[in-house]
């Protein structure tokens, strides 16, 4: 503990505890101050009498940490590219990368997120074990076993690990492997409020899971499923907790709105502020067609000026191919909403280079941004895109990225024709989203290639000279159309719905059938 860190629970760790584990987070301590999963499991380890839990970052300080002590860590993981910190956490403490180079001298690595449960097998070399899917119940229930049988030696530990539904053992498990899901019932909140946090200070709750609205290419929907909610009590609840330490709150989930109490959520935090209660509230996203005068107001009154919308596509036919399937009069009617209830402006959201997509879908963004910008004077209109990105577990895995040269193109001109009509766009880069379709839809083959390029420093060049000095063909993981029934890297994690039903989606969506 610090003087910066203010705990909402109190540690229960035992004079007698003597198993050391630590929660790693490959990033700096900014944004795991600010990782609602991250802080939920320590938070877990911290209430066990038995562990003796510390939370270790990229930009730790060595000298703080015995790593001649620790049993076993684990590690978030979030975002494709965190392999680079996680390598420097290892490195920084004389851990070897590899698992065959780890003798039981060495603590056990695991880890967890929505990077490794899609599809685990780039880092199926370096990592002991994965927990895949929710990770809340599983993680306890793996520590305790690493714990019970310390005595034994890690193949033997990793054999009885190997036996538990949401756990992947590279070295034993050569079958199906069942994705953890938990039935929700308790709220997952932040545990520690940070002044160090990227968002300082501030209360994060979920208030849902999952995302019911399956767009082709998103991850969080298929991932997540069965889509869930968090019991309105528990969200109120914890609502007061938060107030209790902190003005800043924020409201976590893919489909927020989508909760059936939502509006009630939002008008409890209106009643308060209203009776002189000074709140701060912020929210993830929100679906376009679900927006409401009494969400807007709420979220007015709590000092949000402005909102993002995901719209994905300029065209109706393109949303839909994508089923994403919200309507031109959808759009205008949330704009209408927003500005009425005093909000400055809306950030929208796109993608480019998705299945299907051609010059007219691209001519149609323009032409919708335009009439916006016409229509809605002195109200802040403004657009980011990405790059497709083929995710396992989604009906458009199948699909290859456009090359950088075709997409470059397209963000220039995105870009060239909203300035002429007085928006601001911003794109990312379509060469770094190409190495995160490569290491998504990557398998065993990258491992010495991951190796490499997190010692040639991780920066762009590192990615290309590493991909010519192996020989590897990154192409074939990013670009390539893949056939419907090729065995895919992450076939063998069971989740829901079956890959059959996957087939079925990206047929329908886009006439895809595999060849």
């Amino acid at each position: 503990m610090n003087n910066s860190e203010t705990y909402l629970y109190s540690p229960k760790v035992s004079q007698d505890a003597d198993y050391n584990v630590w929660m790693a987070y490959p990033g700096c301590e900014a944004f795991a101050m600010s990782s609602l999963g991250y802080l939920w499991l320590f938070k877990q380890l911290d209430e066990q009498e038995y562990i003796i839990a510390e939370r270790v970052y990229s930009d730790s300080n060595k000298s703080d940490f015995d790593a001649r002590n620790v049993d076993l860590i684990g590690f978030s993981f979030s975002f494709d590219t965190d392999f680079l910190e996680l390598f420097k956490i290892l490195d920084n403490f004389n851990i070897p990368i590899k698992a065959k180079d780890r003798d039981n001298s060495h603590p056990l690595l695991y880890a967890g997120g929505p990077v490794v449960t899609a599809n685990p097998e780039p880092y199926a070399e370096i990592i002991d074990f994965f927990i895949l899917g929710d990770g809340e119940d599983v993680n306890l229930q793996a520590i305790r076993i690493c714990k019970d049988n310390r005595d034994l030696t890690k193949a033997e530990i990793l054999a009885k690990l190997a036996k538990i539904d949401g756990i992947y053992v590279p070295s034993v498990n050569h079958g199906i492997v069942k994705k953890a899901t938990k039935r929700l019932q308790e709220v997952i909140y932040t545990p520690i409020l940070s002044e160090k946090a990227f968002f300082p200070n501030t209360f994060i709750i979920e208030v849902a899971r999952g995302c019911a609205n399956r767009c082709g290419f998103c991850i969080a929907s298929y991932l997540n499923l069965p889509f869930r909610f968090l019991p309105y009590e528990k969200i109120i609840e914890a609502i007061d907790l938060g107030l209790e330490h902190t003005n800043k709150i924020a409201l976590l989930g893919a489909q927020l709105s989508a909760h059936p109490k939502f509006k009630e959520i939002c008008n409890y935090v209106y009643q308060k502020i209203k009776s002189g209660q000074e709140i701060e509230m912020s929210v993830s996203s929100l679906r376009v067609d679900t927006i409401t005068p009494e969400i807007l107001e709420t979220l007015k009154a709590a000092g949000q000026k402005n909102c993002t919308l995901a719209i994905e596509a300029g065209s109706e036919r393109l949303r839909k191919v994508i089923n994403k399937n919200l309507t031109e009069e959808q759009i205008f009617k949330a704009i209408d909403i927003a500005q009425n209830a005093g909000l400055k402006g809306f950030k929208f959201y796109g993608m480019l280079g998705l299945p299907t997509e051609t010059q007219e879908d691209l001519d149609e963004m323009i032409s919708l941004a335009k009439r916006i910008k016409q229509k809605y004077k002195g109200f802040d209109i403004s657009f980011g895109f990405s790059t497709f990105v083929p995710k396992p577990h989604s009906p458009f895995q199948w699909f290859g990225r456009e090359d950088n040269k075709t997409l470059e193109k397209k963000e220039n001109f995105i870009k060239k024709e909203m300035h002429k009509i007085g928006v601001t766009a911003t794109v990312s880069s379509a060469k770094w989203d190409y190495w995160q379709a490569v290491l998504s839809r990557g398998d065993k083959n990258l491992t010495d290639f991951l190796i490499d390029v997190y010692k040639k420093g991780g920066k762009l060049g590192a990615f290309k000279s590493a991909a010519k000095e192996l020989k590897i063909d990154t192409d074939y993981y990013a670009l390539q159309n893949y056939q419907l029934e090729k065995d895919l890297p992450w076939n063998f994690i069971e989740i829901s719905p079956k890959s059959e039903f996957l087939k079925q989606e990206c047929r329908k969506l886009t006439g895809y059938n595999g060849v």
